[in-house]
């Protein structure tokens, strides 16, 4: 399998449980993104031989494309990037790519006017969405919004045809105190009760990881995921034509690497030591 693959030209990387736990960075995350860049570039400058001057650019010049991909609701891609600058993360708002931004374009390309079970702060990303005598559902993580009313409104207009869109269906996510209910619970009580199947824009969906390499000019066999959940980040992503490192933060459960089929391509401790496989065997 390894002497078929291509050079690798872009590495995904999930954020939440990967590079950061709620306002928590994982530790060492932020330096391996930073000893990332200077290998790269020393890499892309040894022929022009500018090493000695330039071996310390941002990652942004360096030759391999990188995408920090996430299925979070919890908030606009405004505010996640706030929260990922104040915690020493290196990263410009273009290369992140969110299940929410997915989520809009599909209601853009339908002409649908949806109920937004949305956090409050993931809103902004659908500024300027007609959402009023709403005909679609759409569904995130939105504790205060699953509740009996709610829930039951979103069922009366999925069985009355409105399509069901679940920007993903995640089982849980890691909090500080614990695990908590993701929206995939929420998203099957509705599929369940109205018998019909939710649209998922968000990963595991092949459609997601591919969205994600758009513009990057990098076929899915030249790209790694990195990420805390085995079947969303890692099999979604293998499913894809990816290979998948799955890091044992997060949400991560012993043996989750056991769940998917095929395994993951590597399972880490954390970010760092995935970064140092990659610069070791995949370059």
């Amino acid at each position: 399998r390894m002497a078929a693959r291509r050079v690798l030209k872009a590495v995904l990387v999930d954020l939440s449980g990967t590079l950061h736990v709620e306002d928590s960075a994982v530790p060492g995350a932020q330096e391996a993104l930073k000893r990332q860049a200077t290998f790269f570039d020393f890499l892309g400058q040894v022929i022009s031989a500018l090493l000695a001057q330039r071996c310390f650019l941002k990652l942004r010049s360096a030759p391999v494309t990188i995408r920090f991909v996430t299925n979070t609701t919890k908030e606009c891609k405004r505010d996640l990037l706030e929260r990922l600058t104040k915690l020493g993360f290196d990263i410009v708002e273009s290369e992140i790519f969110t299940s929410l931004t997915a989520a809009r374009n599909l209601v853009e390309q339908k002409q649908v006017r949806p109920l937004l079970l949305l956090d409050d702060k993931a809103l902004p990303d659908f500024t300027g969405i007609a959402t009023d005598n709403p005909n679609a559902v759409v569904v995130g993580l939105a504790p205060e919004s699953f509740h009996y009313e709610m829930m039951n409104r979103a069922f009366r207009l999925v069985l009355d045809g409105a399509p069901l869109i679940a920007i993903h269906k995640a089982r849980y996510f890691k909090k500080k105190d614990g695990l908590a209910l993701g929206p995939g619970p929420f998203v099957a009580g509705l599929e369940y009760a109205t018998d019909t199947k939710a649209t998922v824009v968000g990963k595991p969906e092949k459609t997601f990881f591919l969205e994600a390499l758009r513009g990057t000019g990098c076929a899915p066999e030249e790209a790694v995921m990195i990420g805390d959940d085995c079947r969303d980040d890692v099999g979604g992503a293998q499913n894809a034509g990816m290979r998948g490192i799955l890091v044992r933060t997060g949400k991560y459960r012993p043996a989750d690497e056991n769940k998917i089929n095929p395994a993951p391509y590597l399972t880490c401790e954390s970010f760092p030591e995935a970064v140092e496989h990659i610069l070791a065997h995949l370059l």
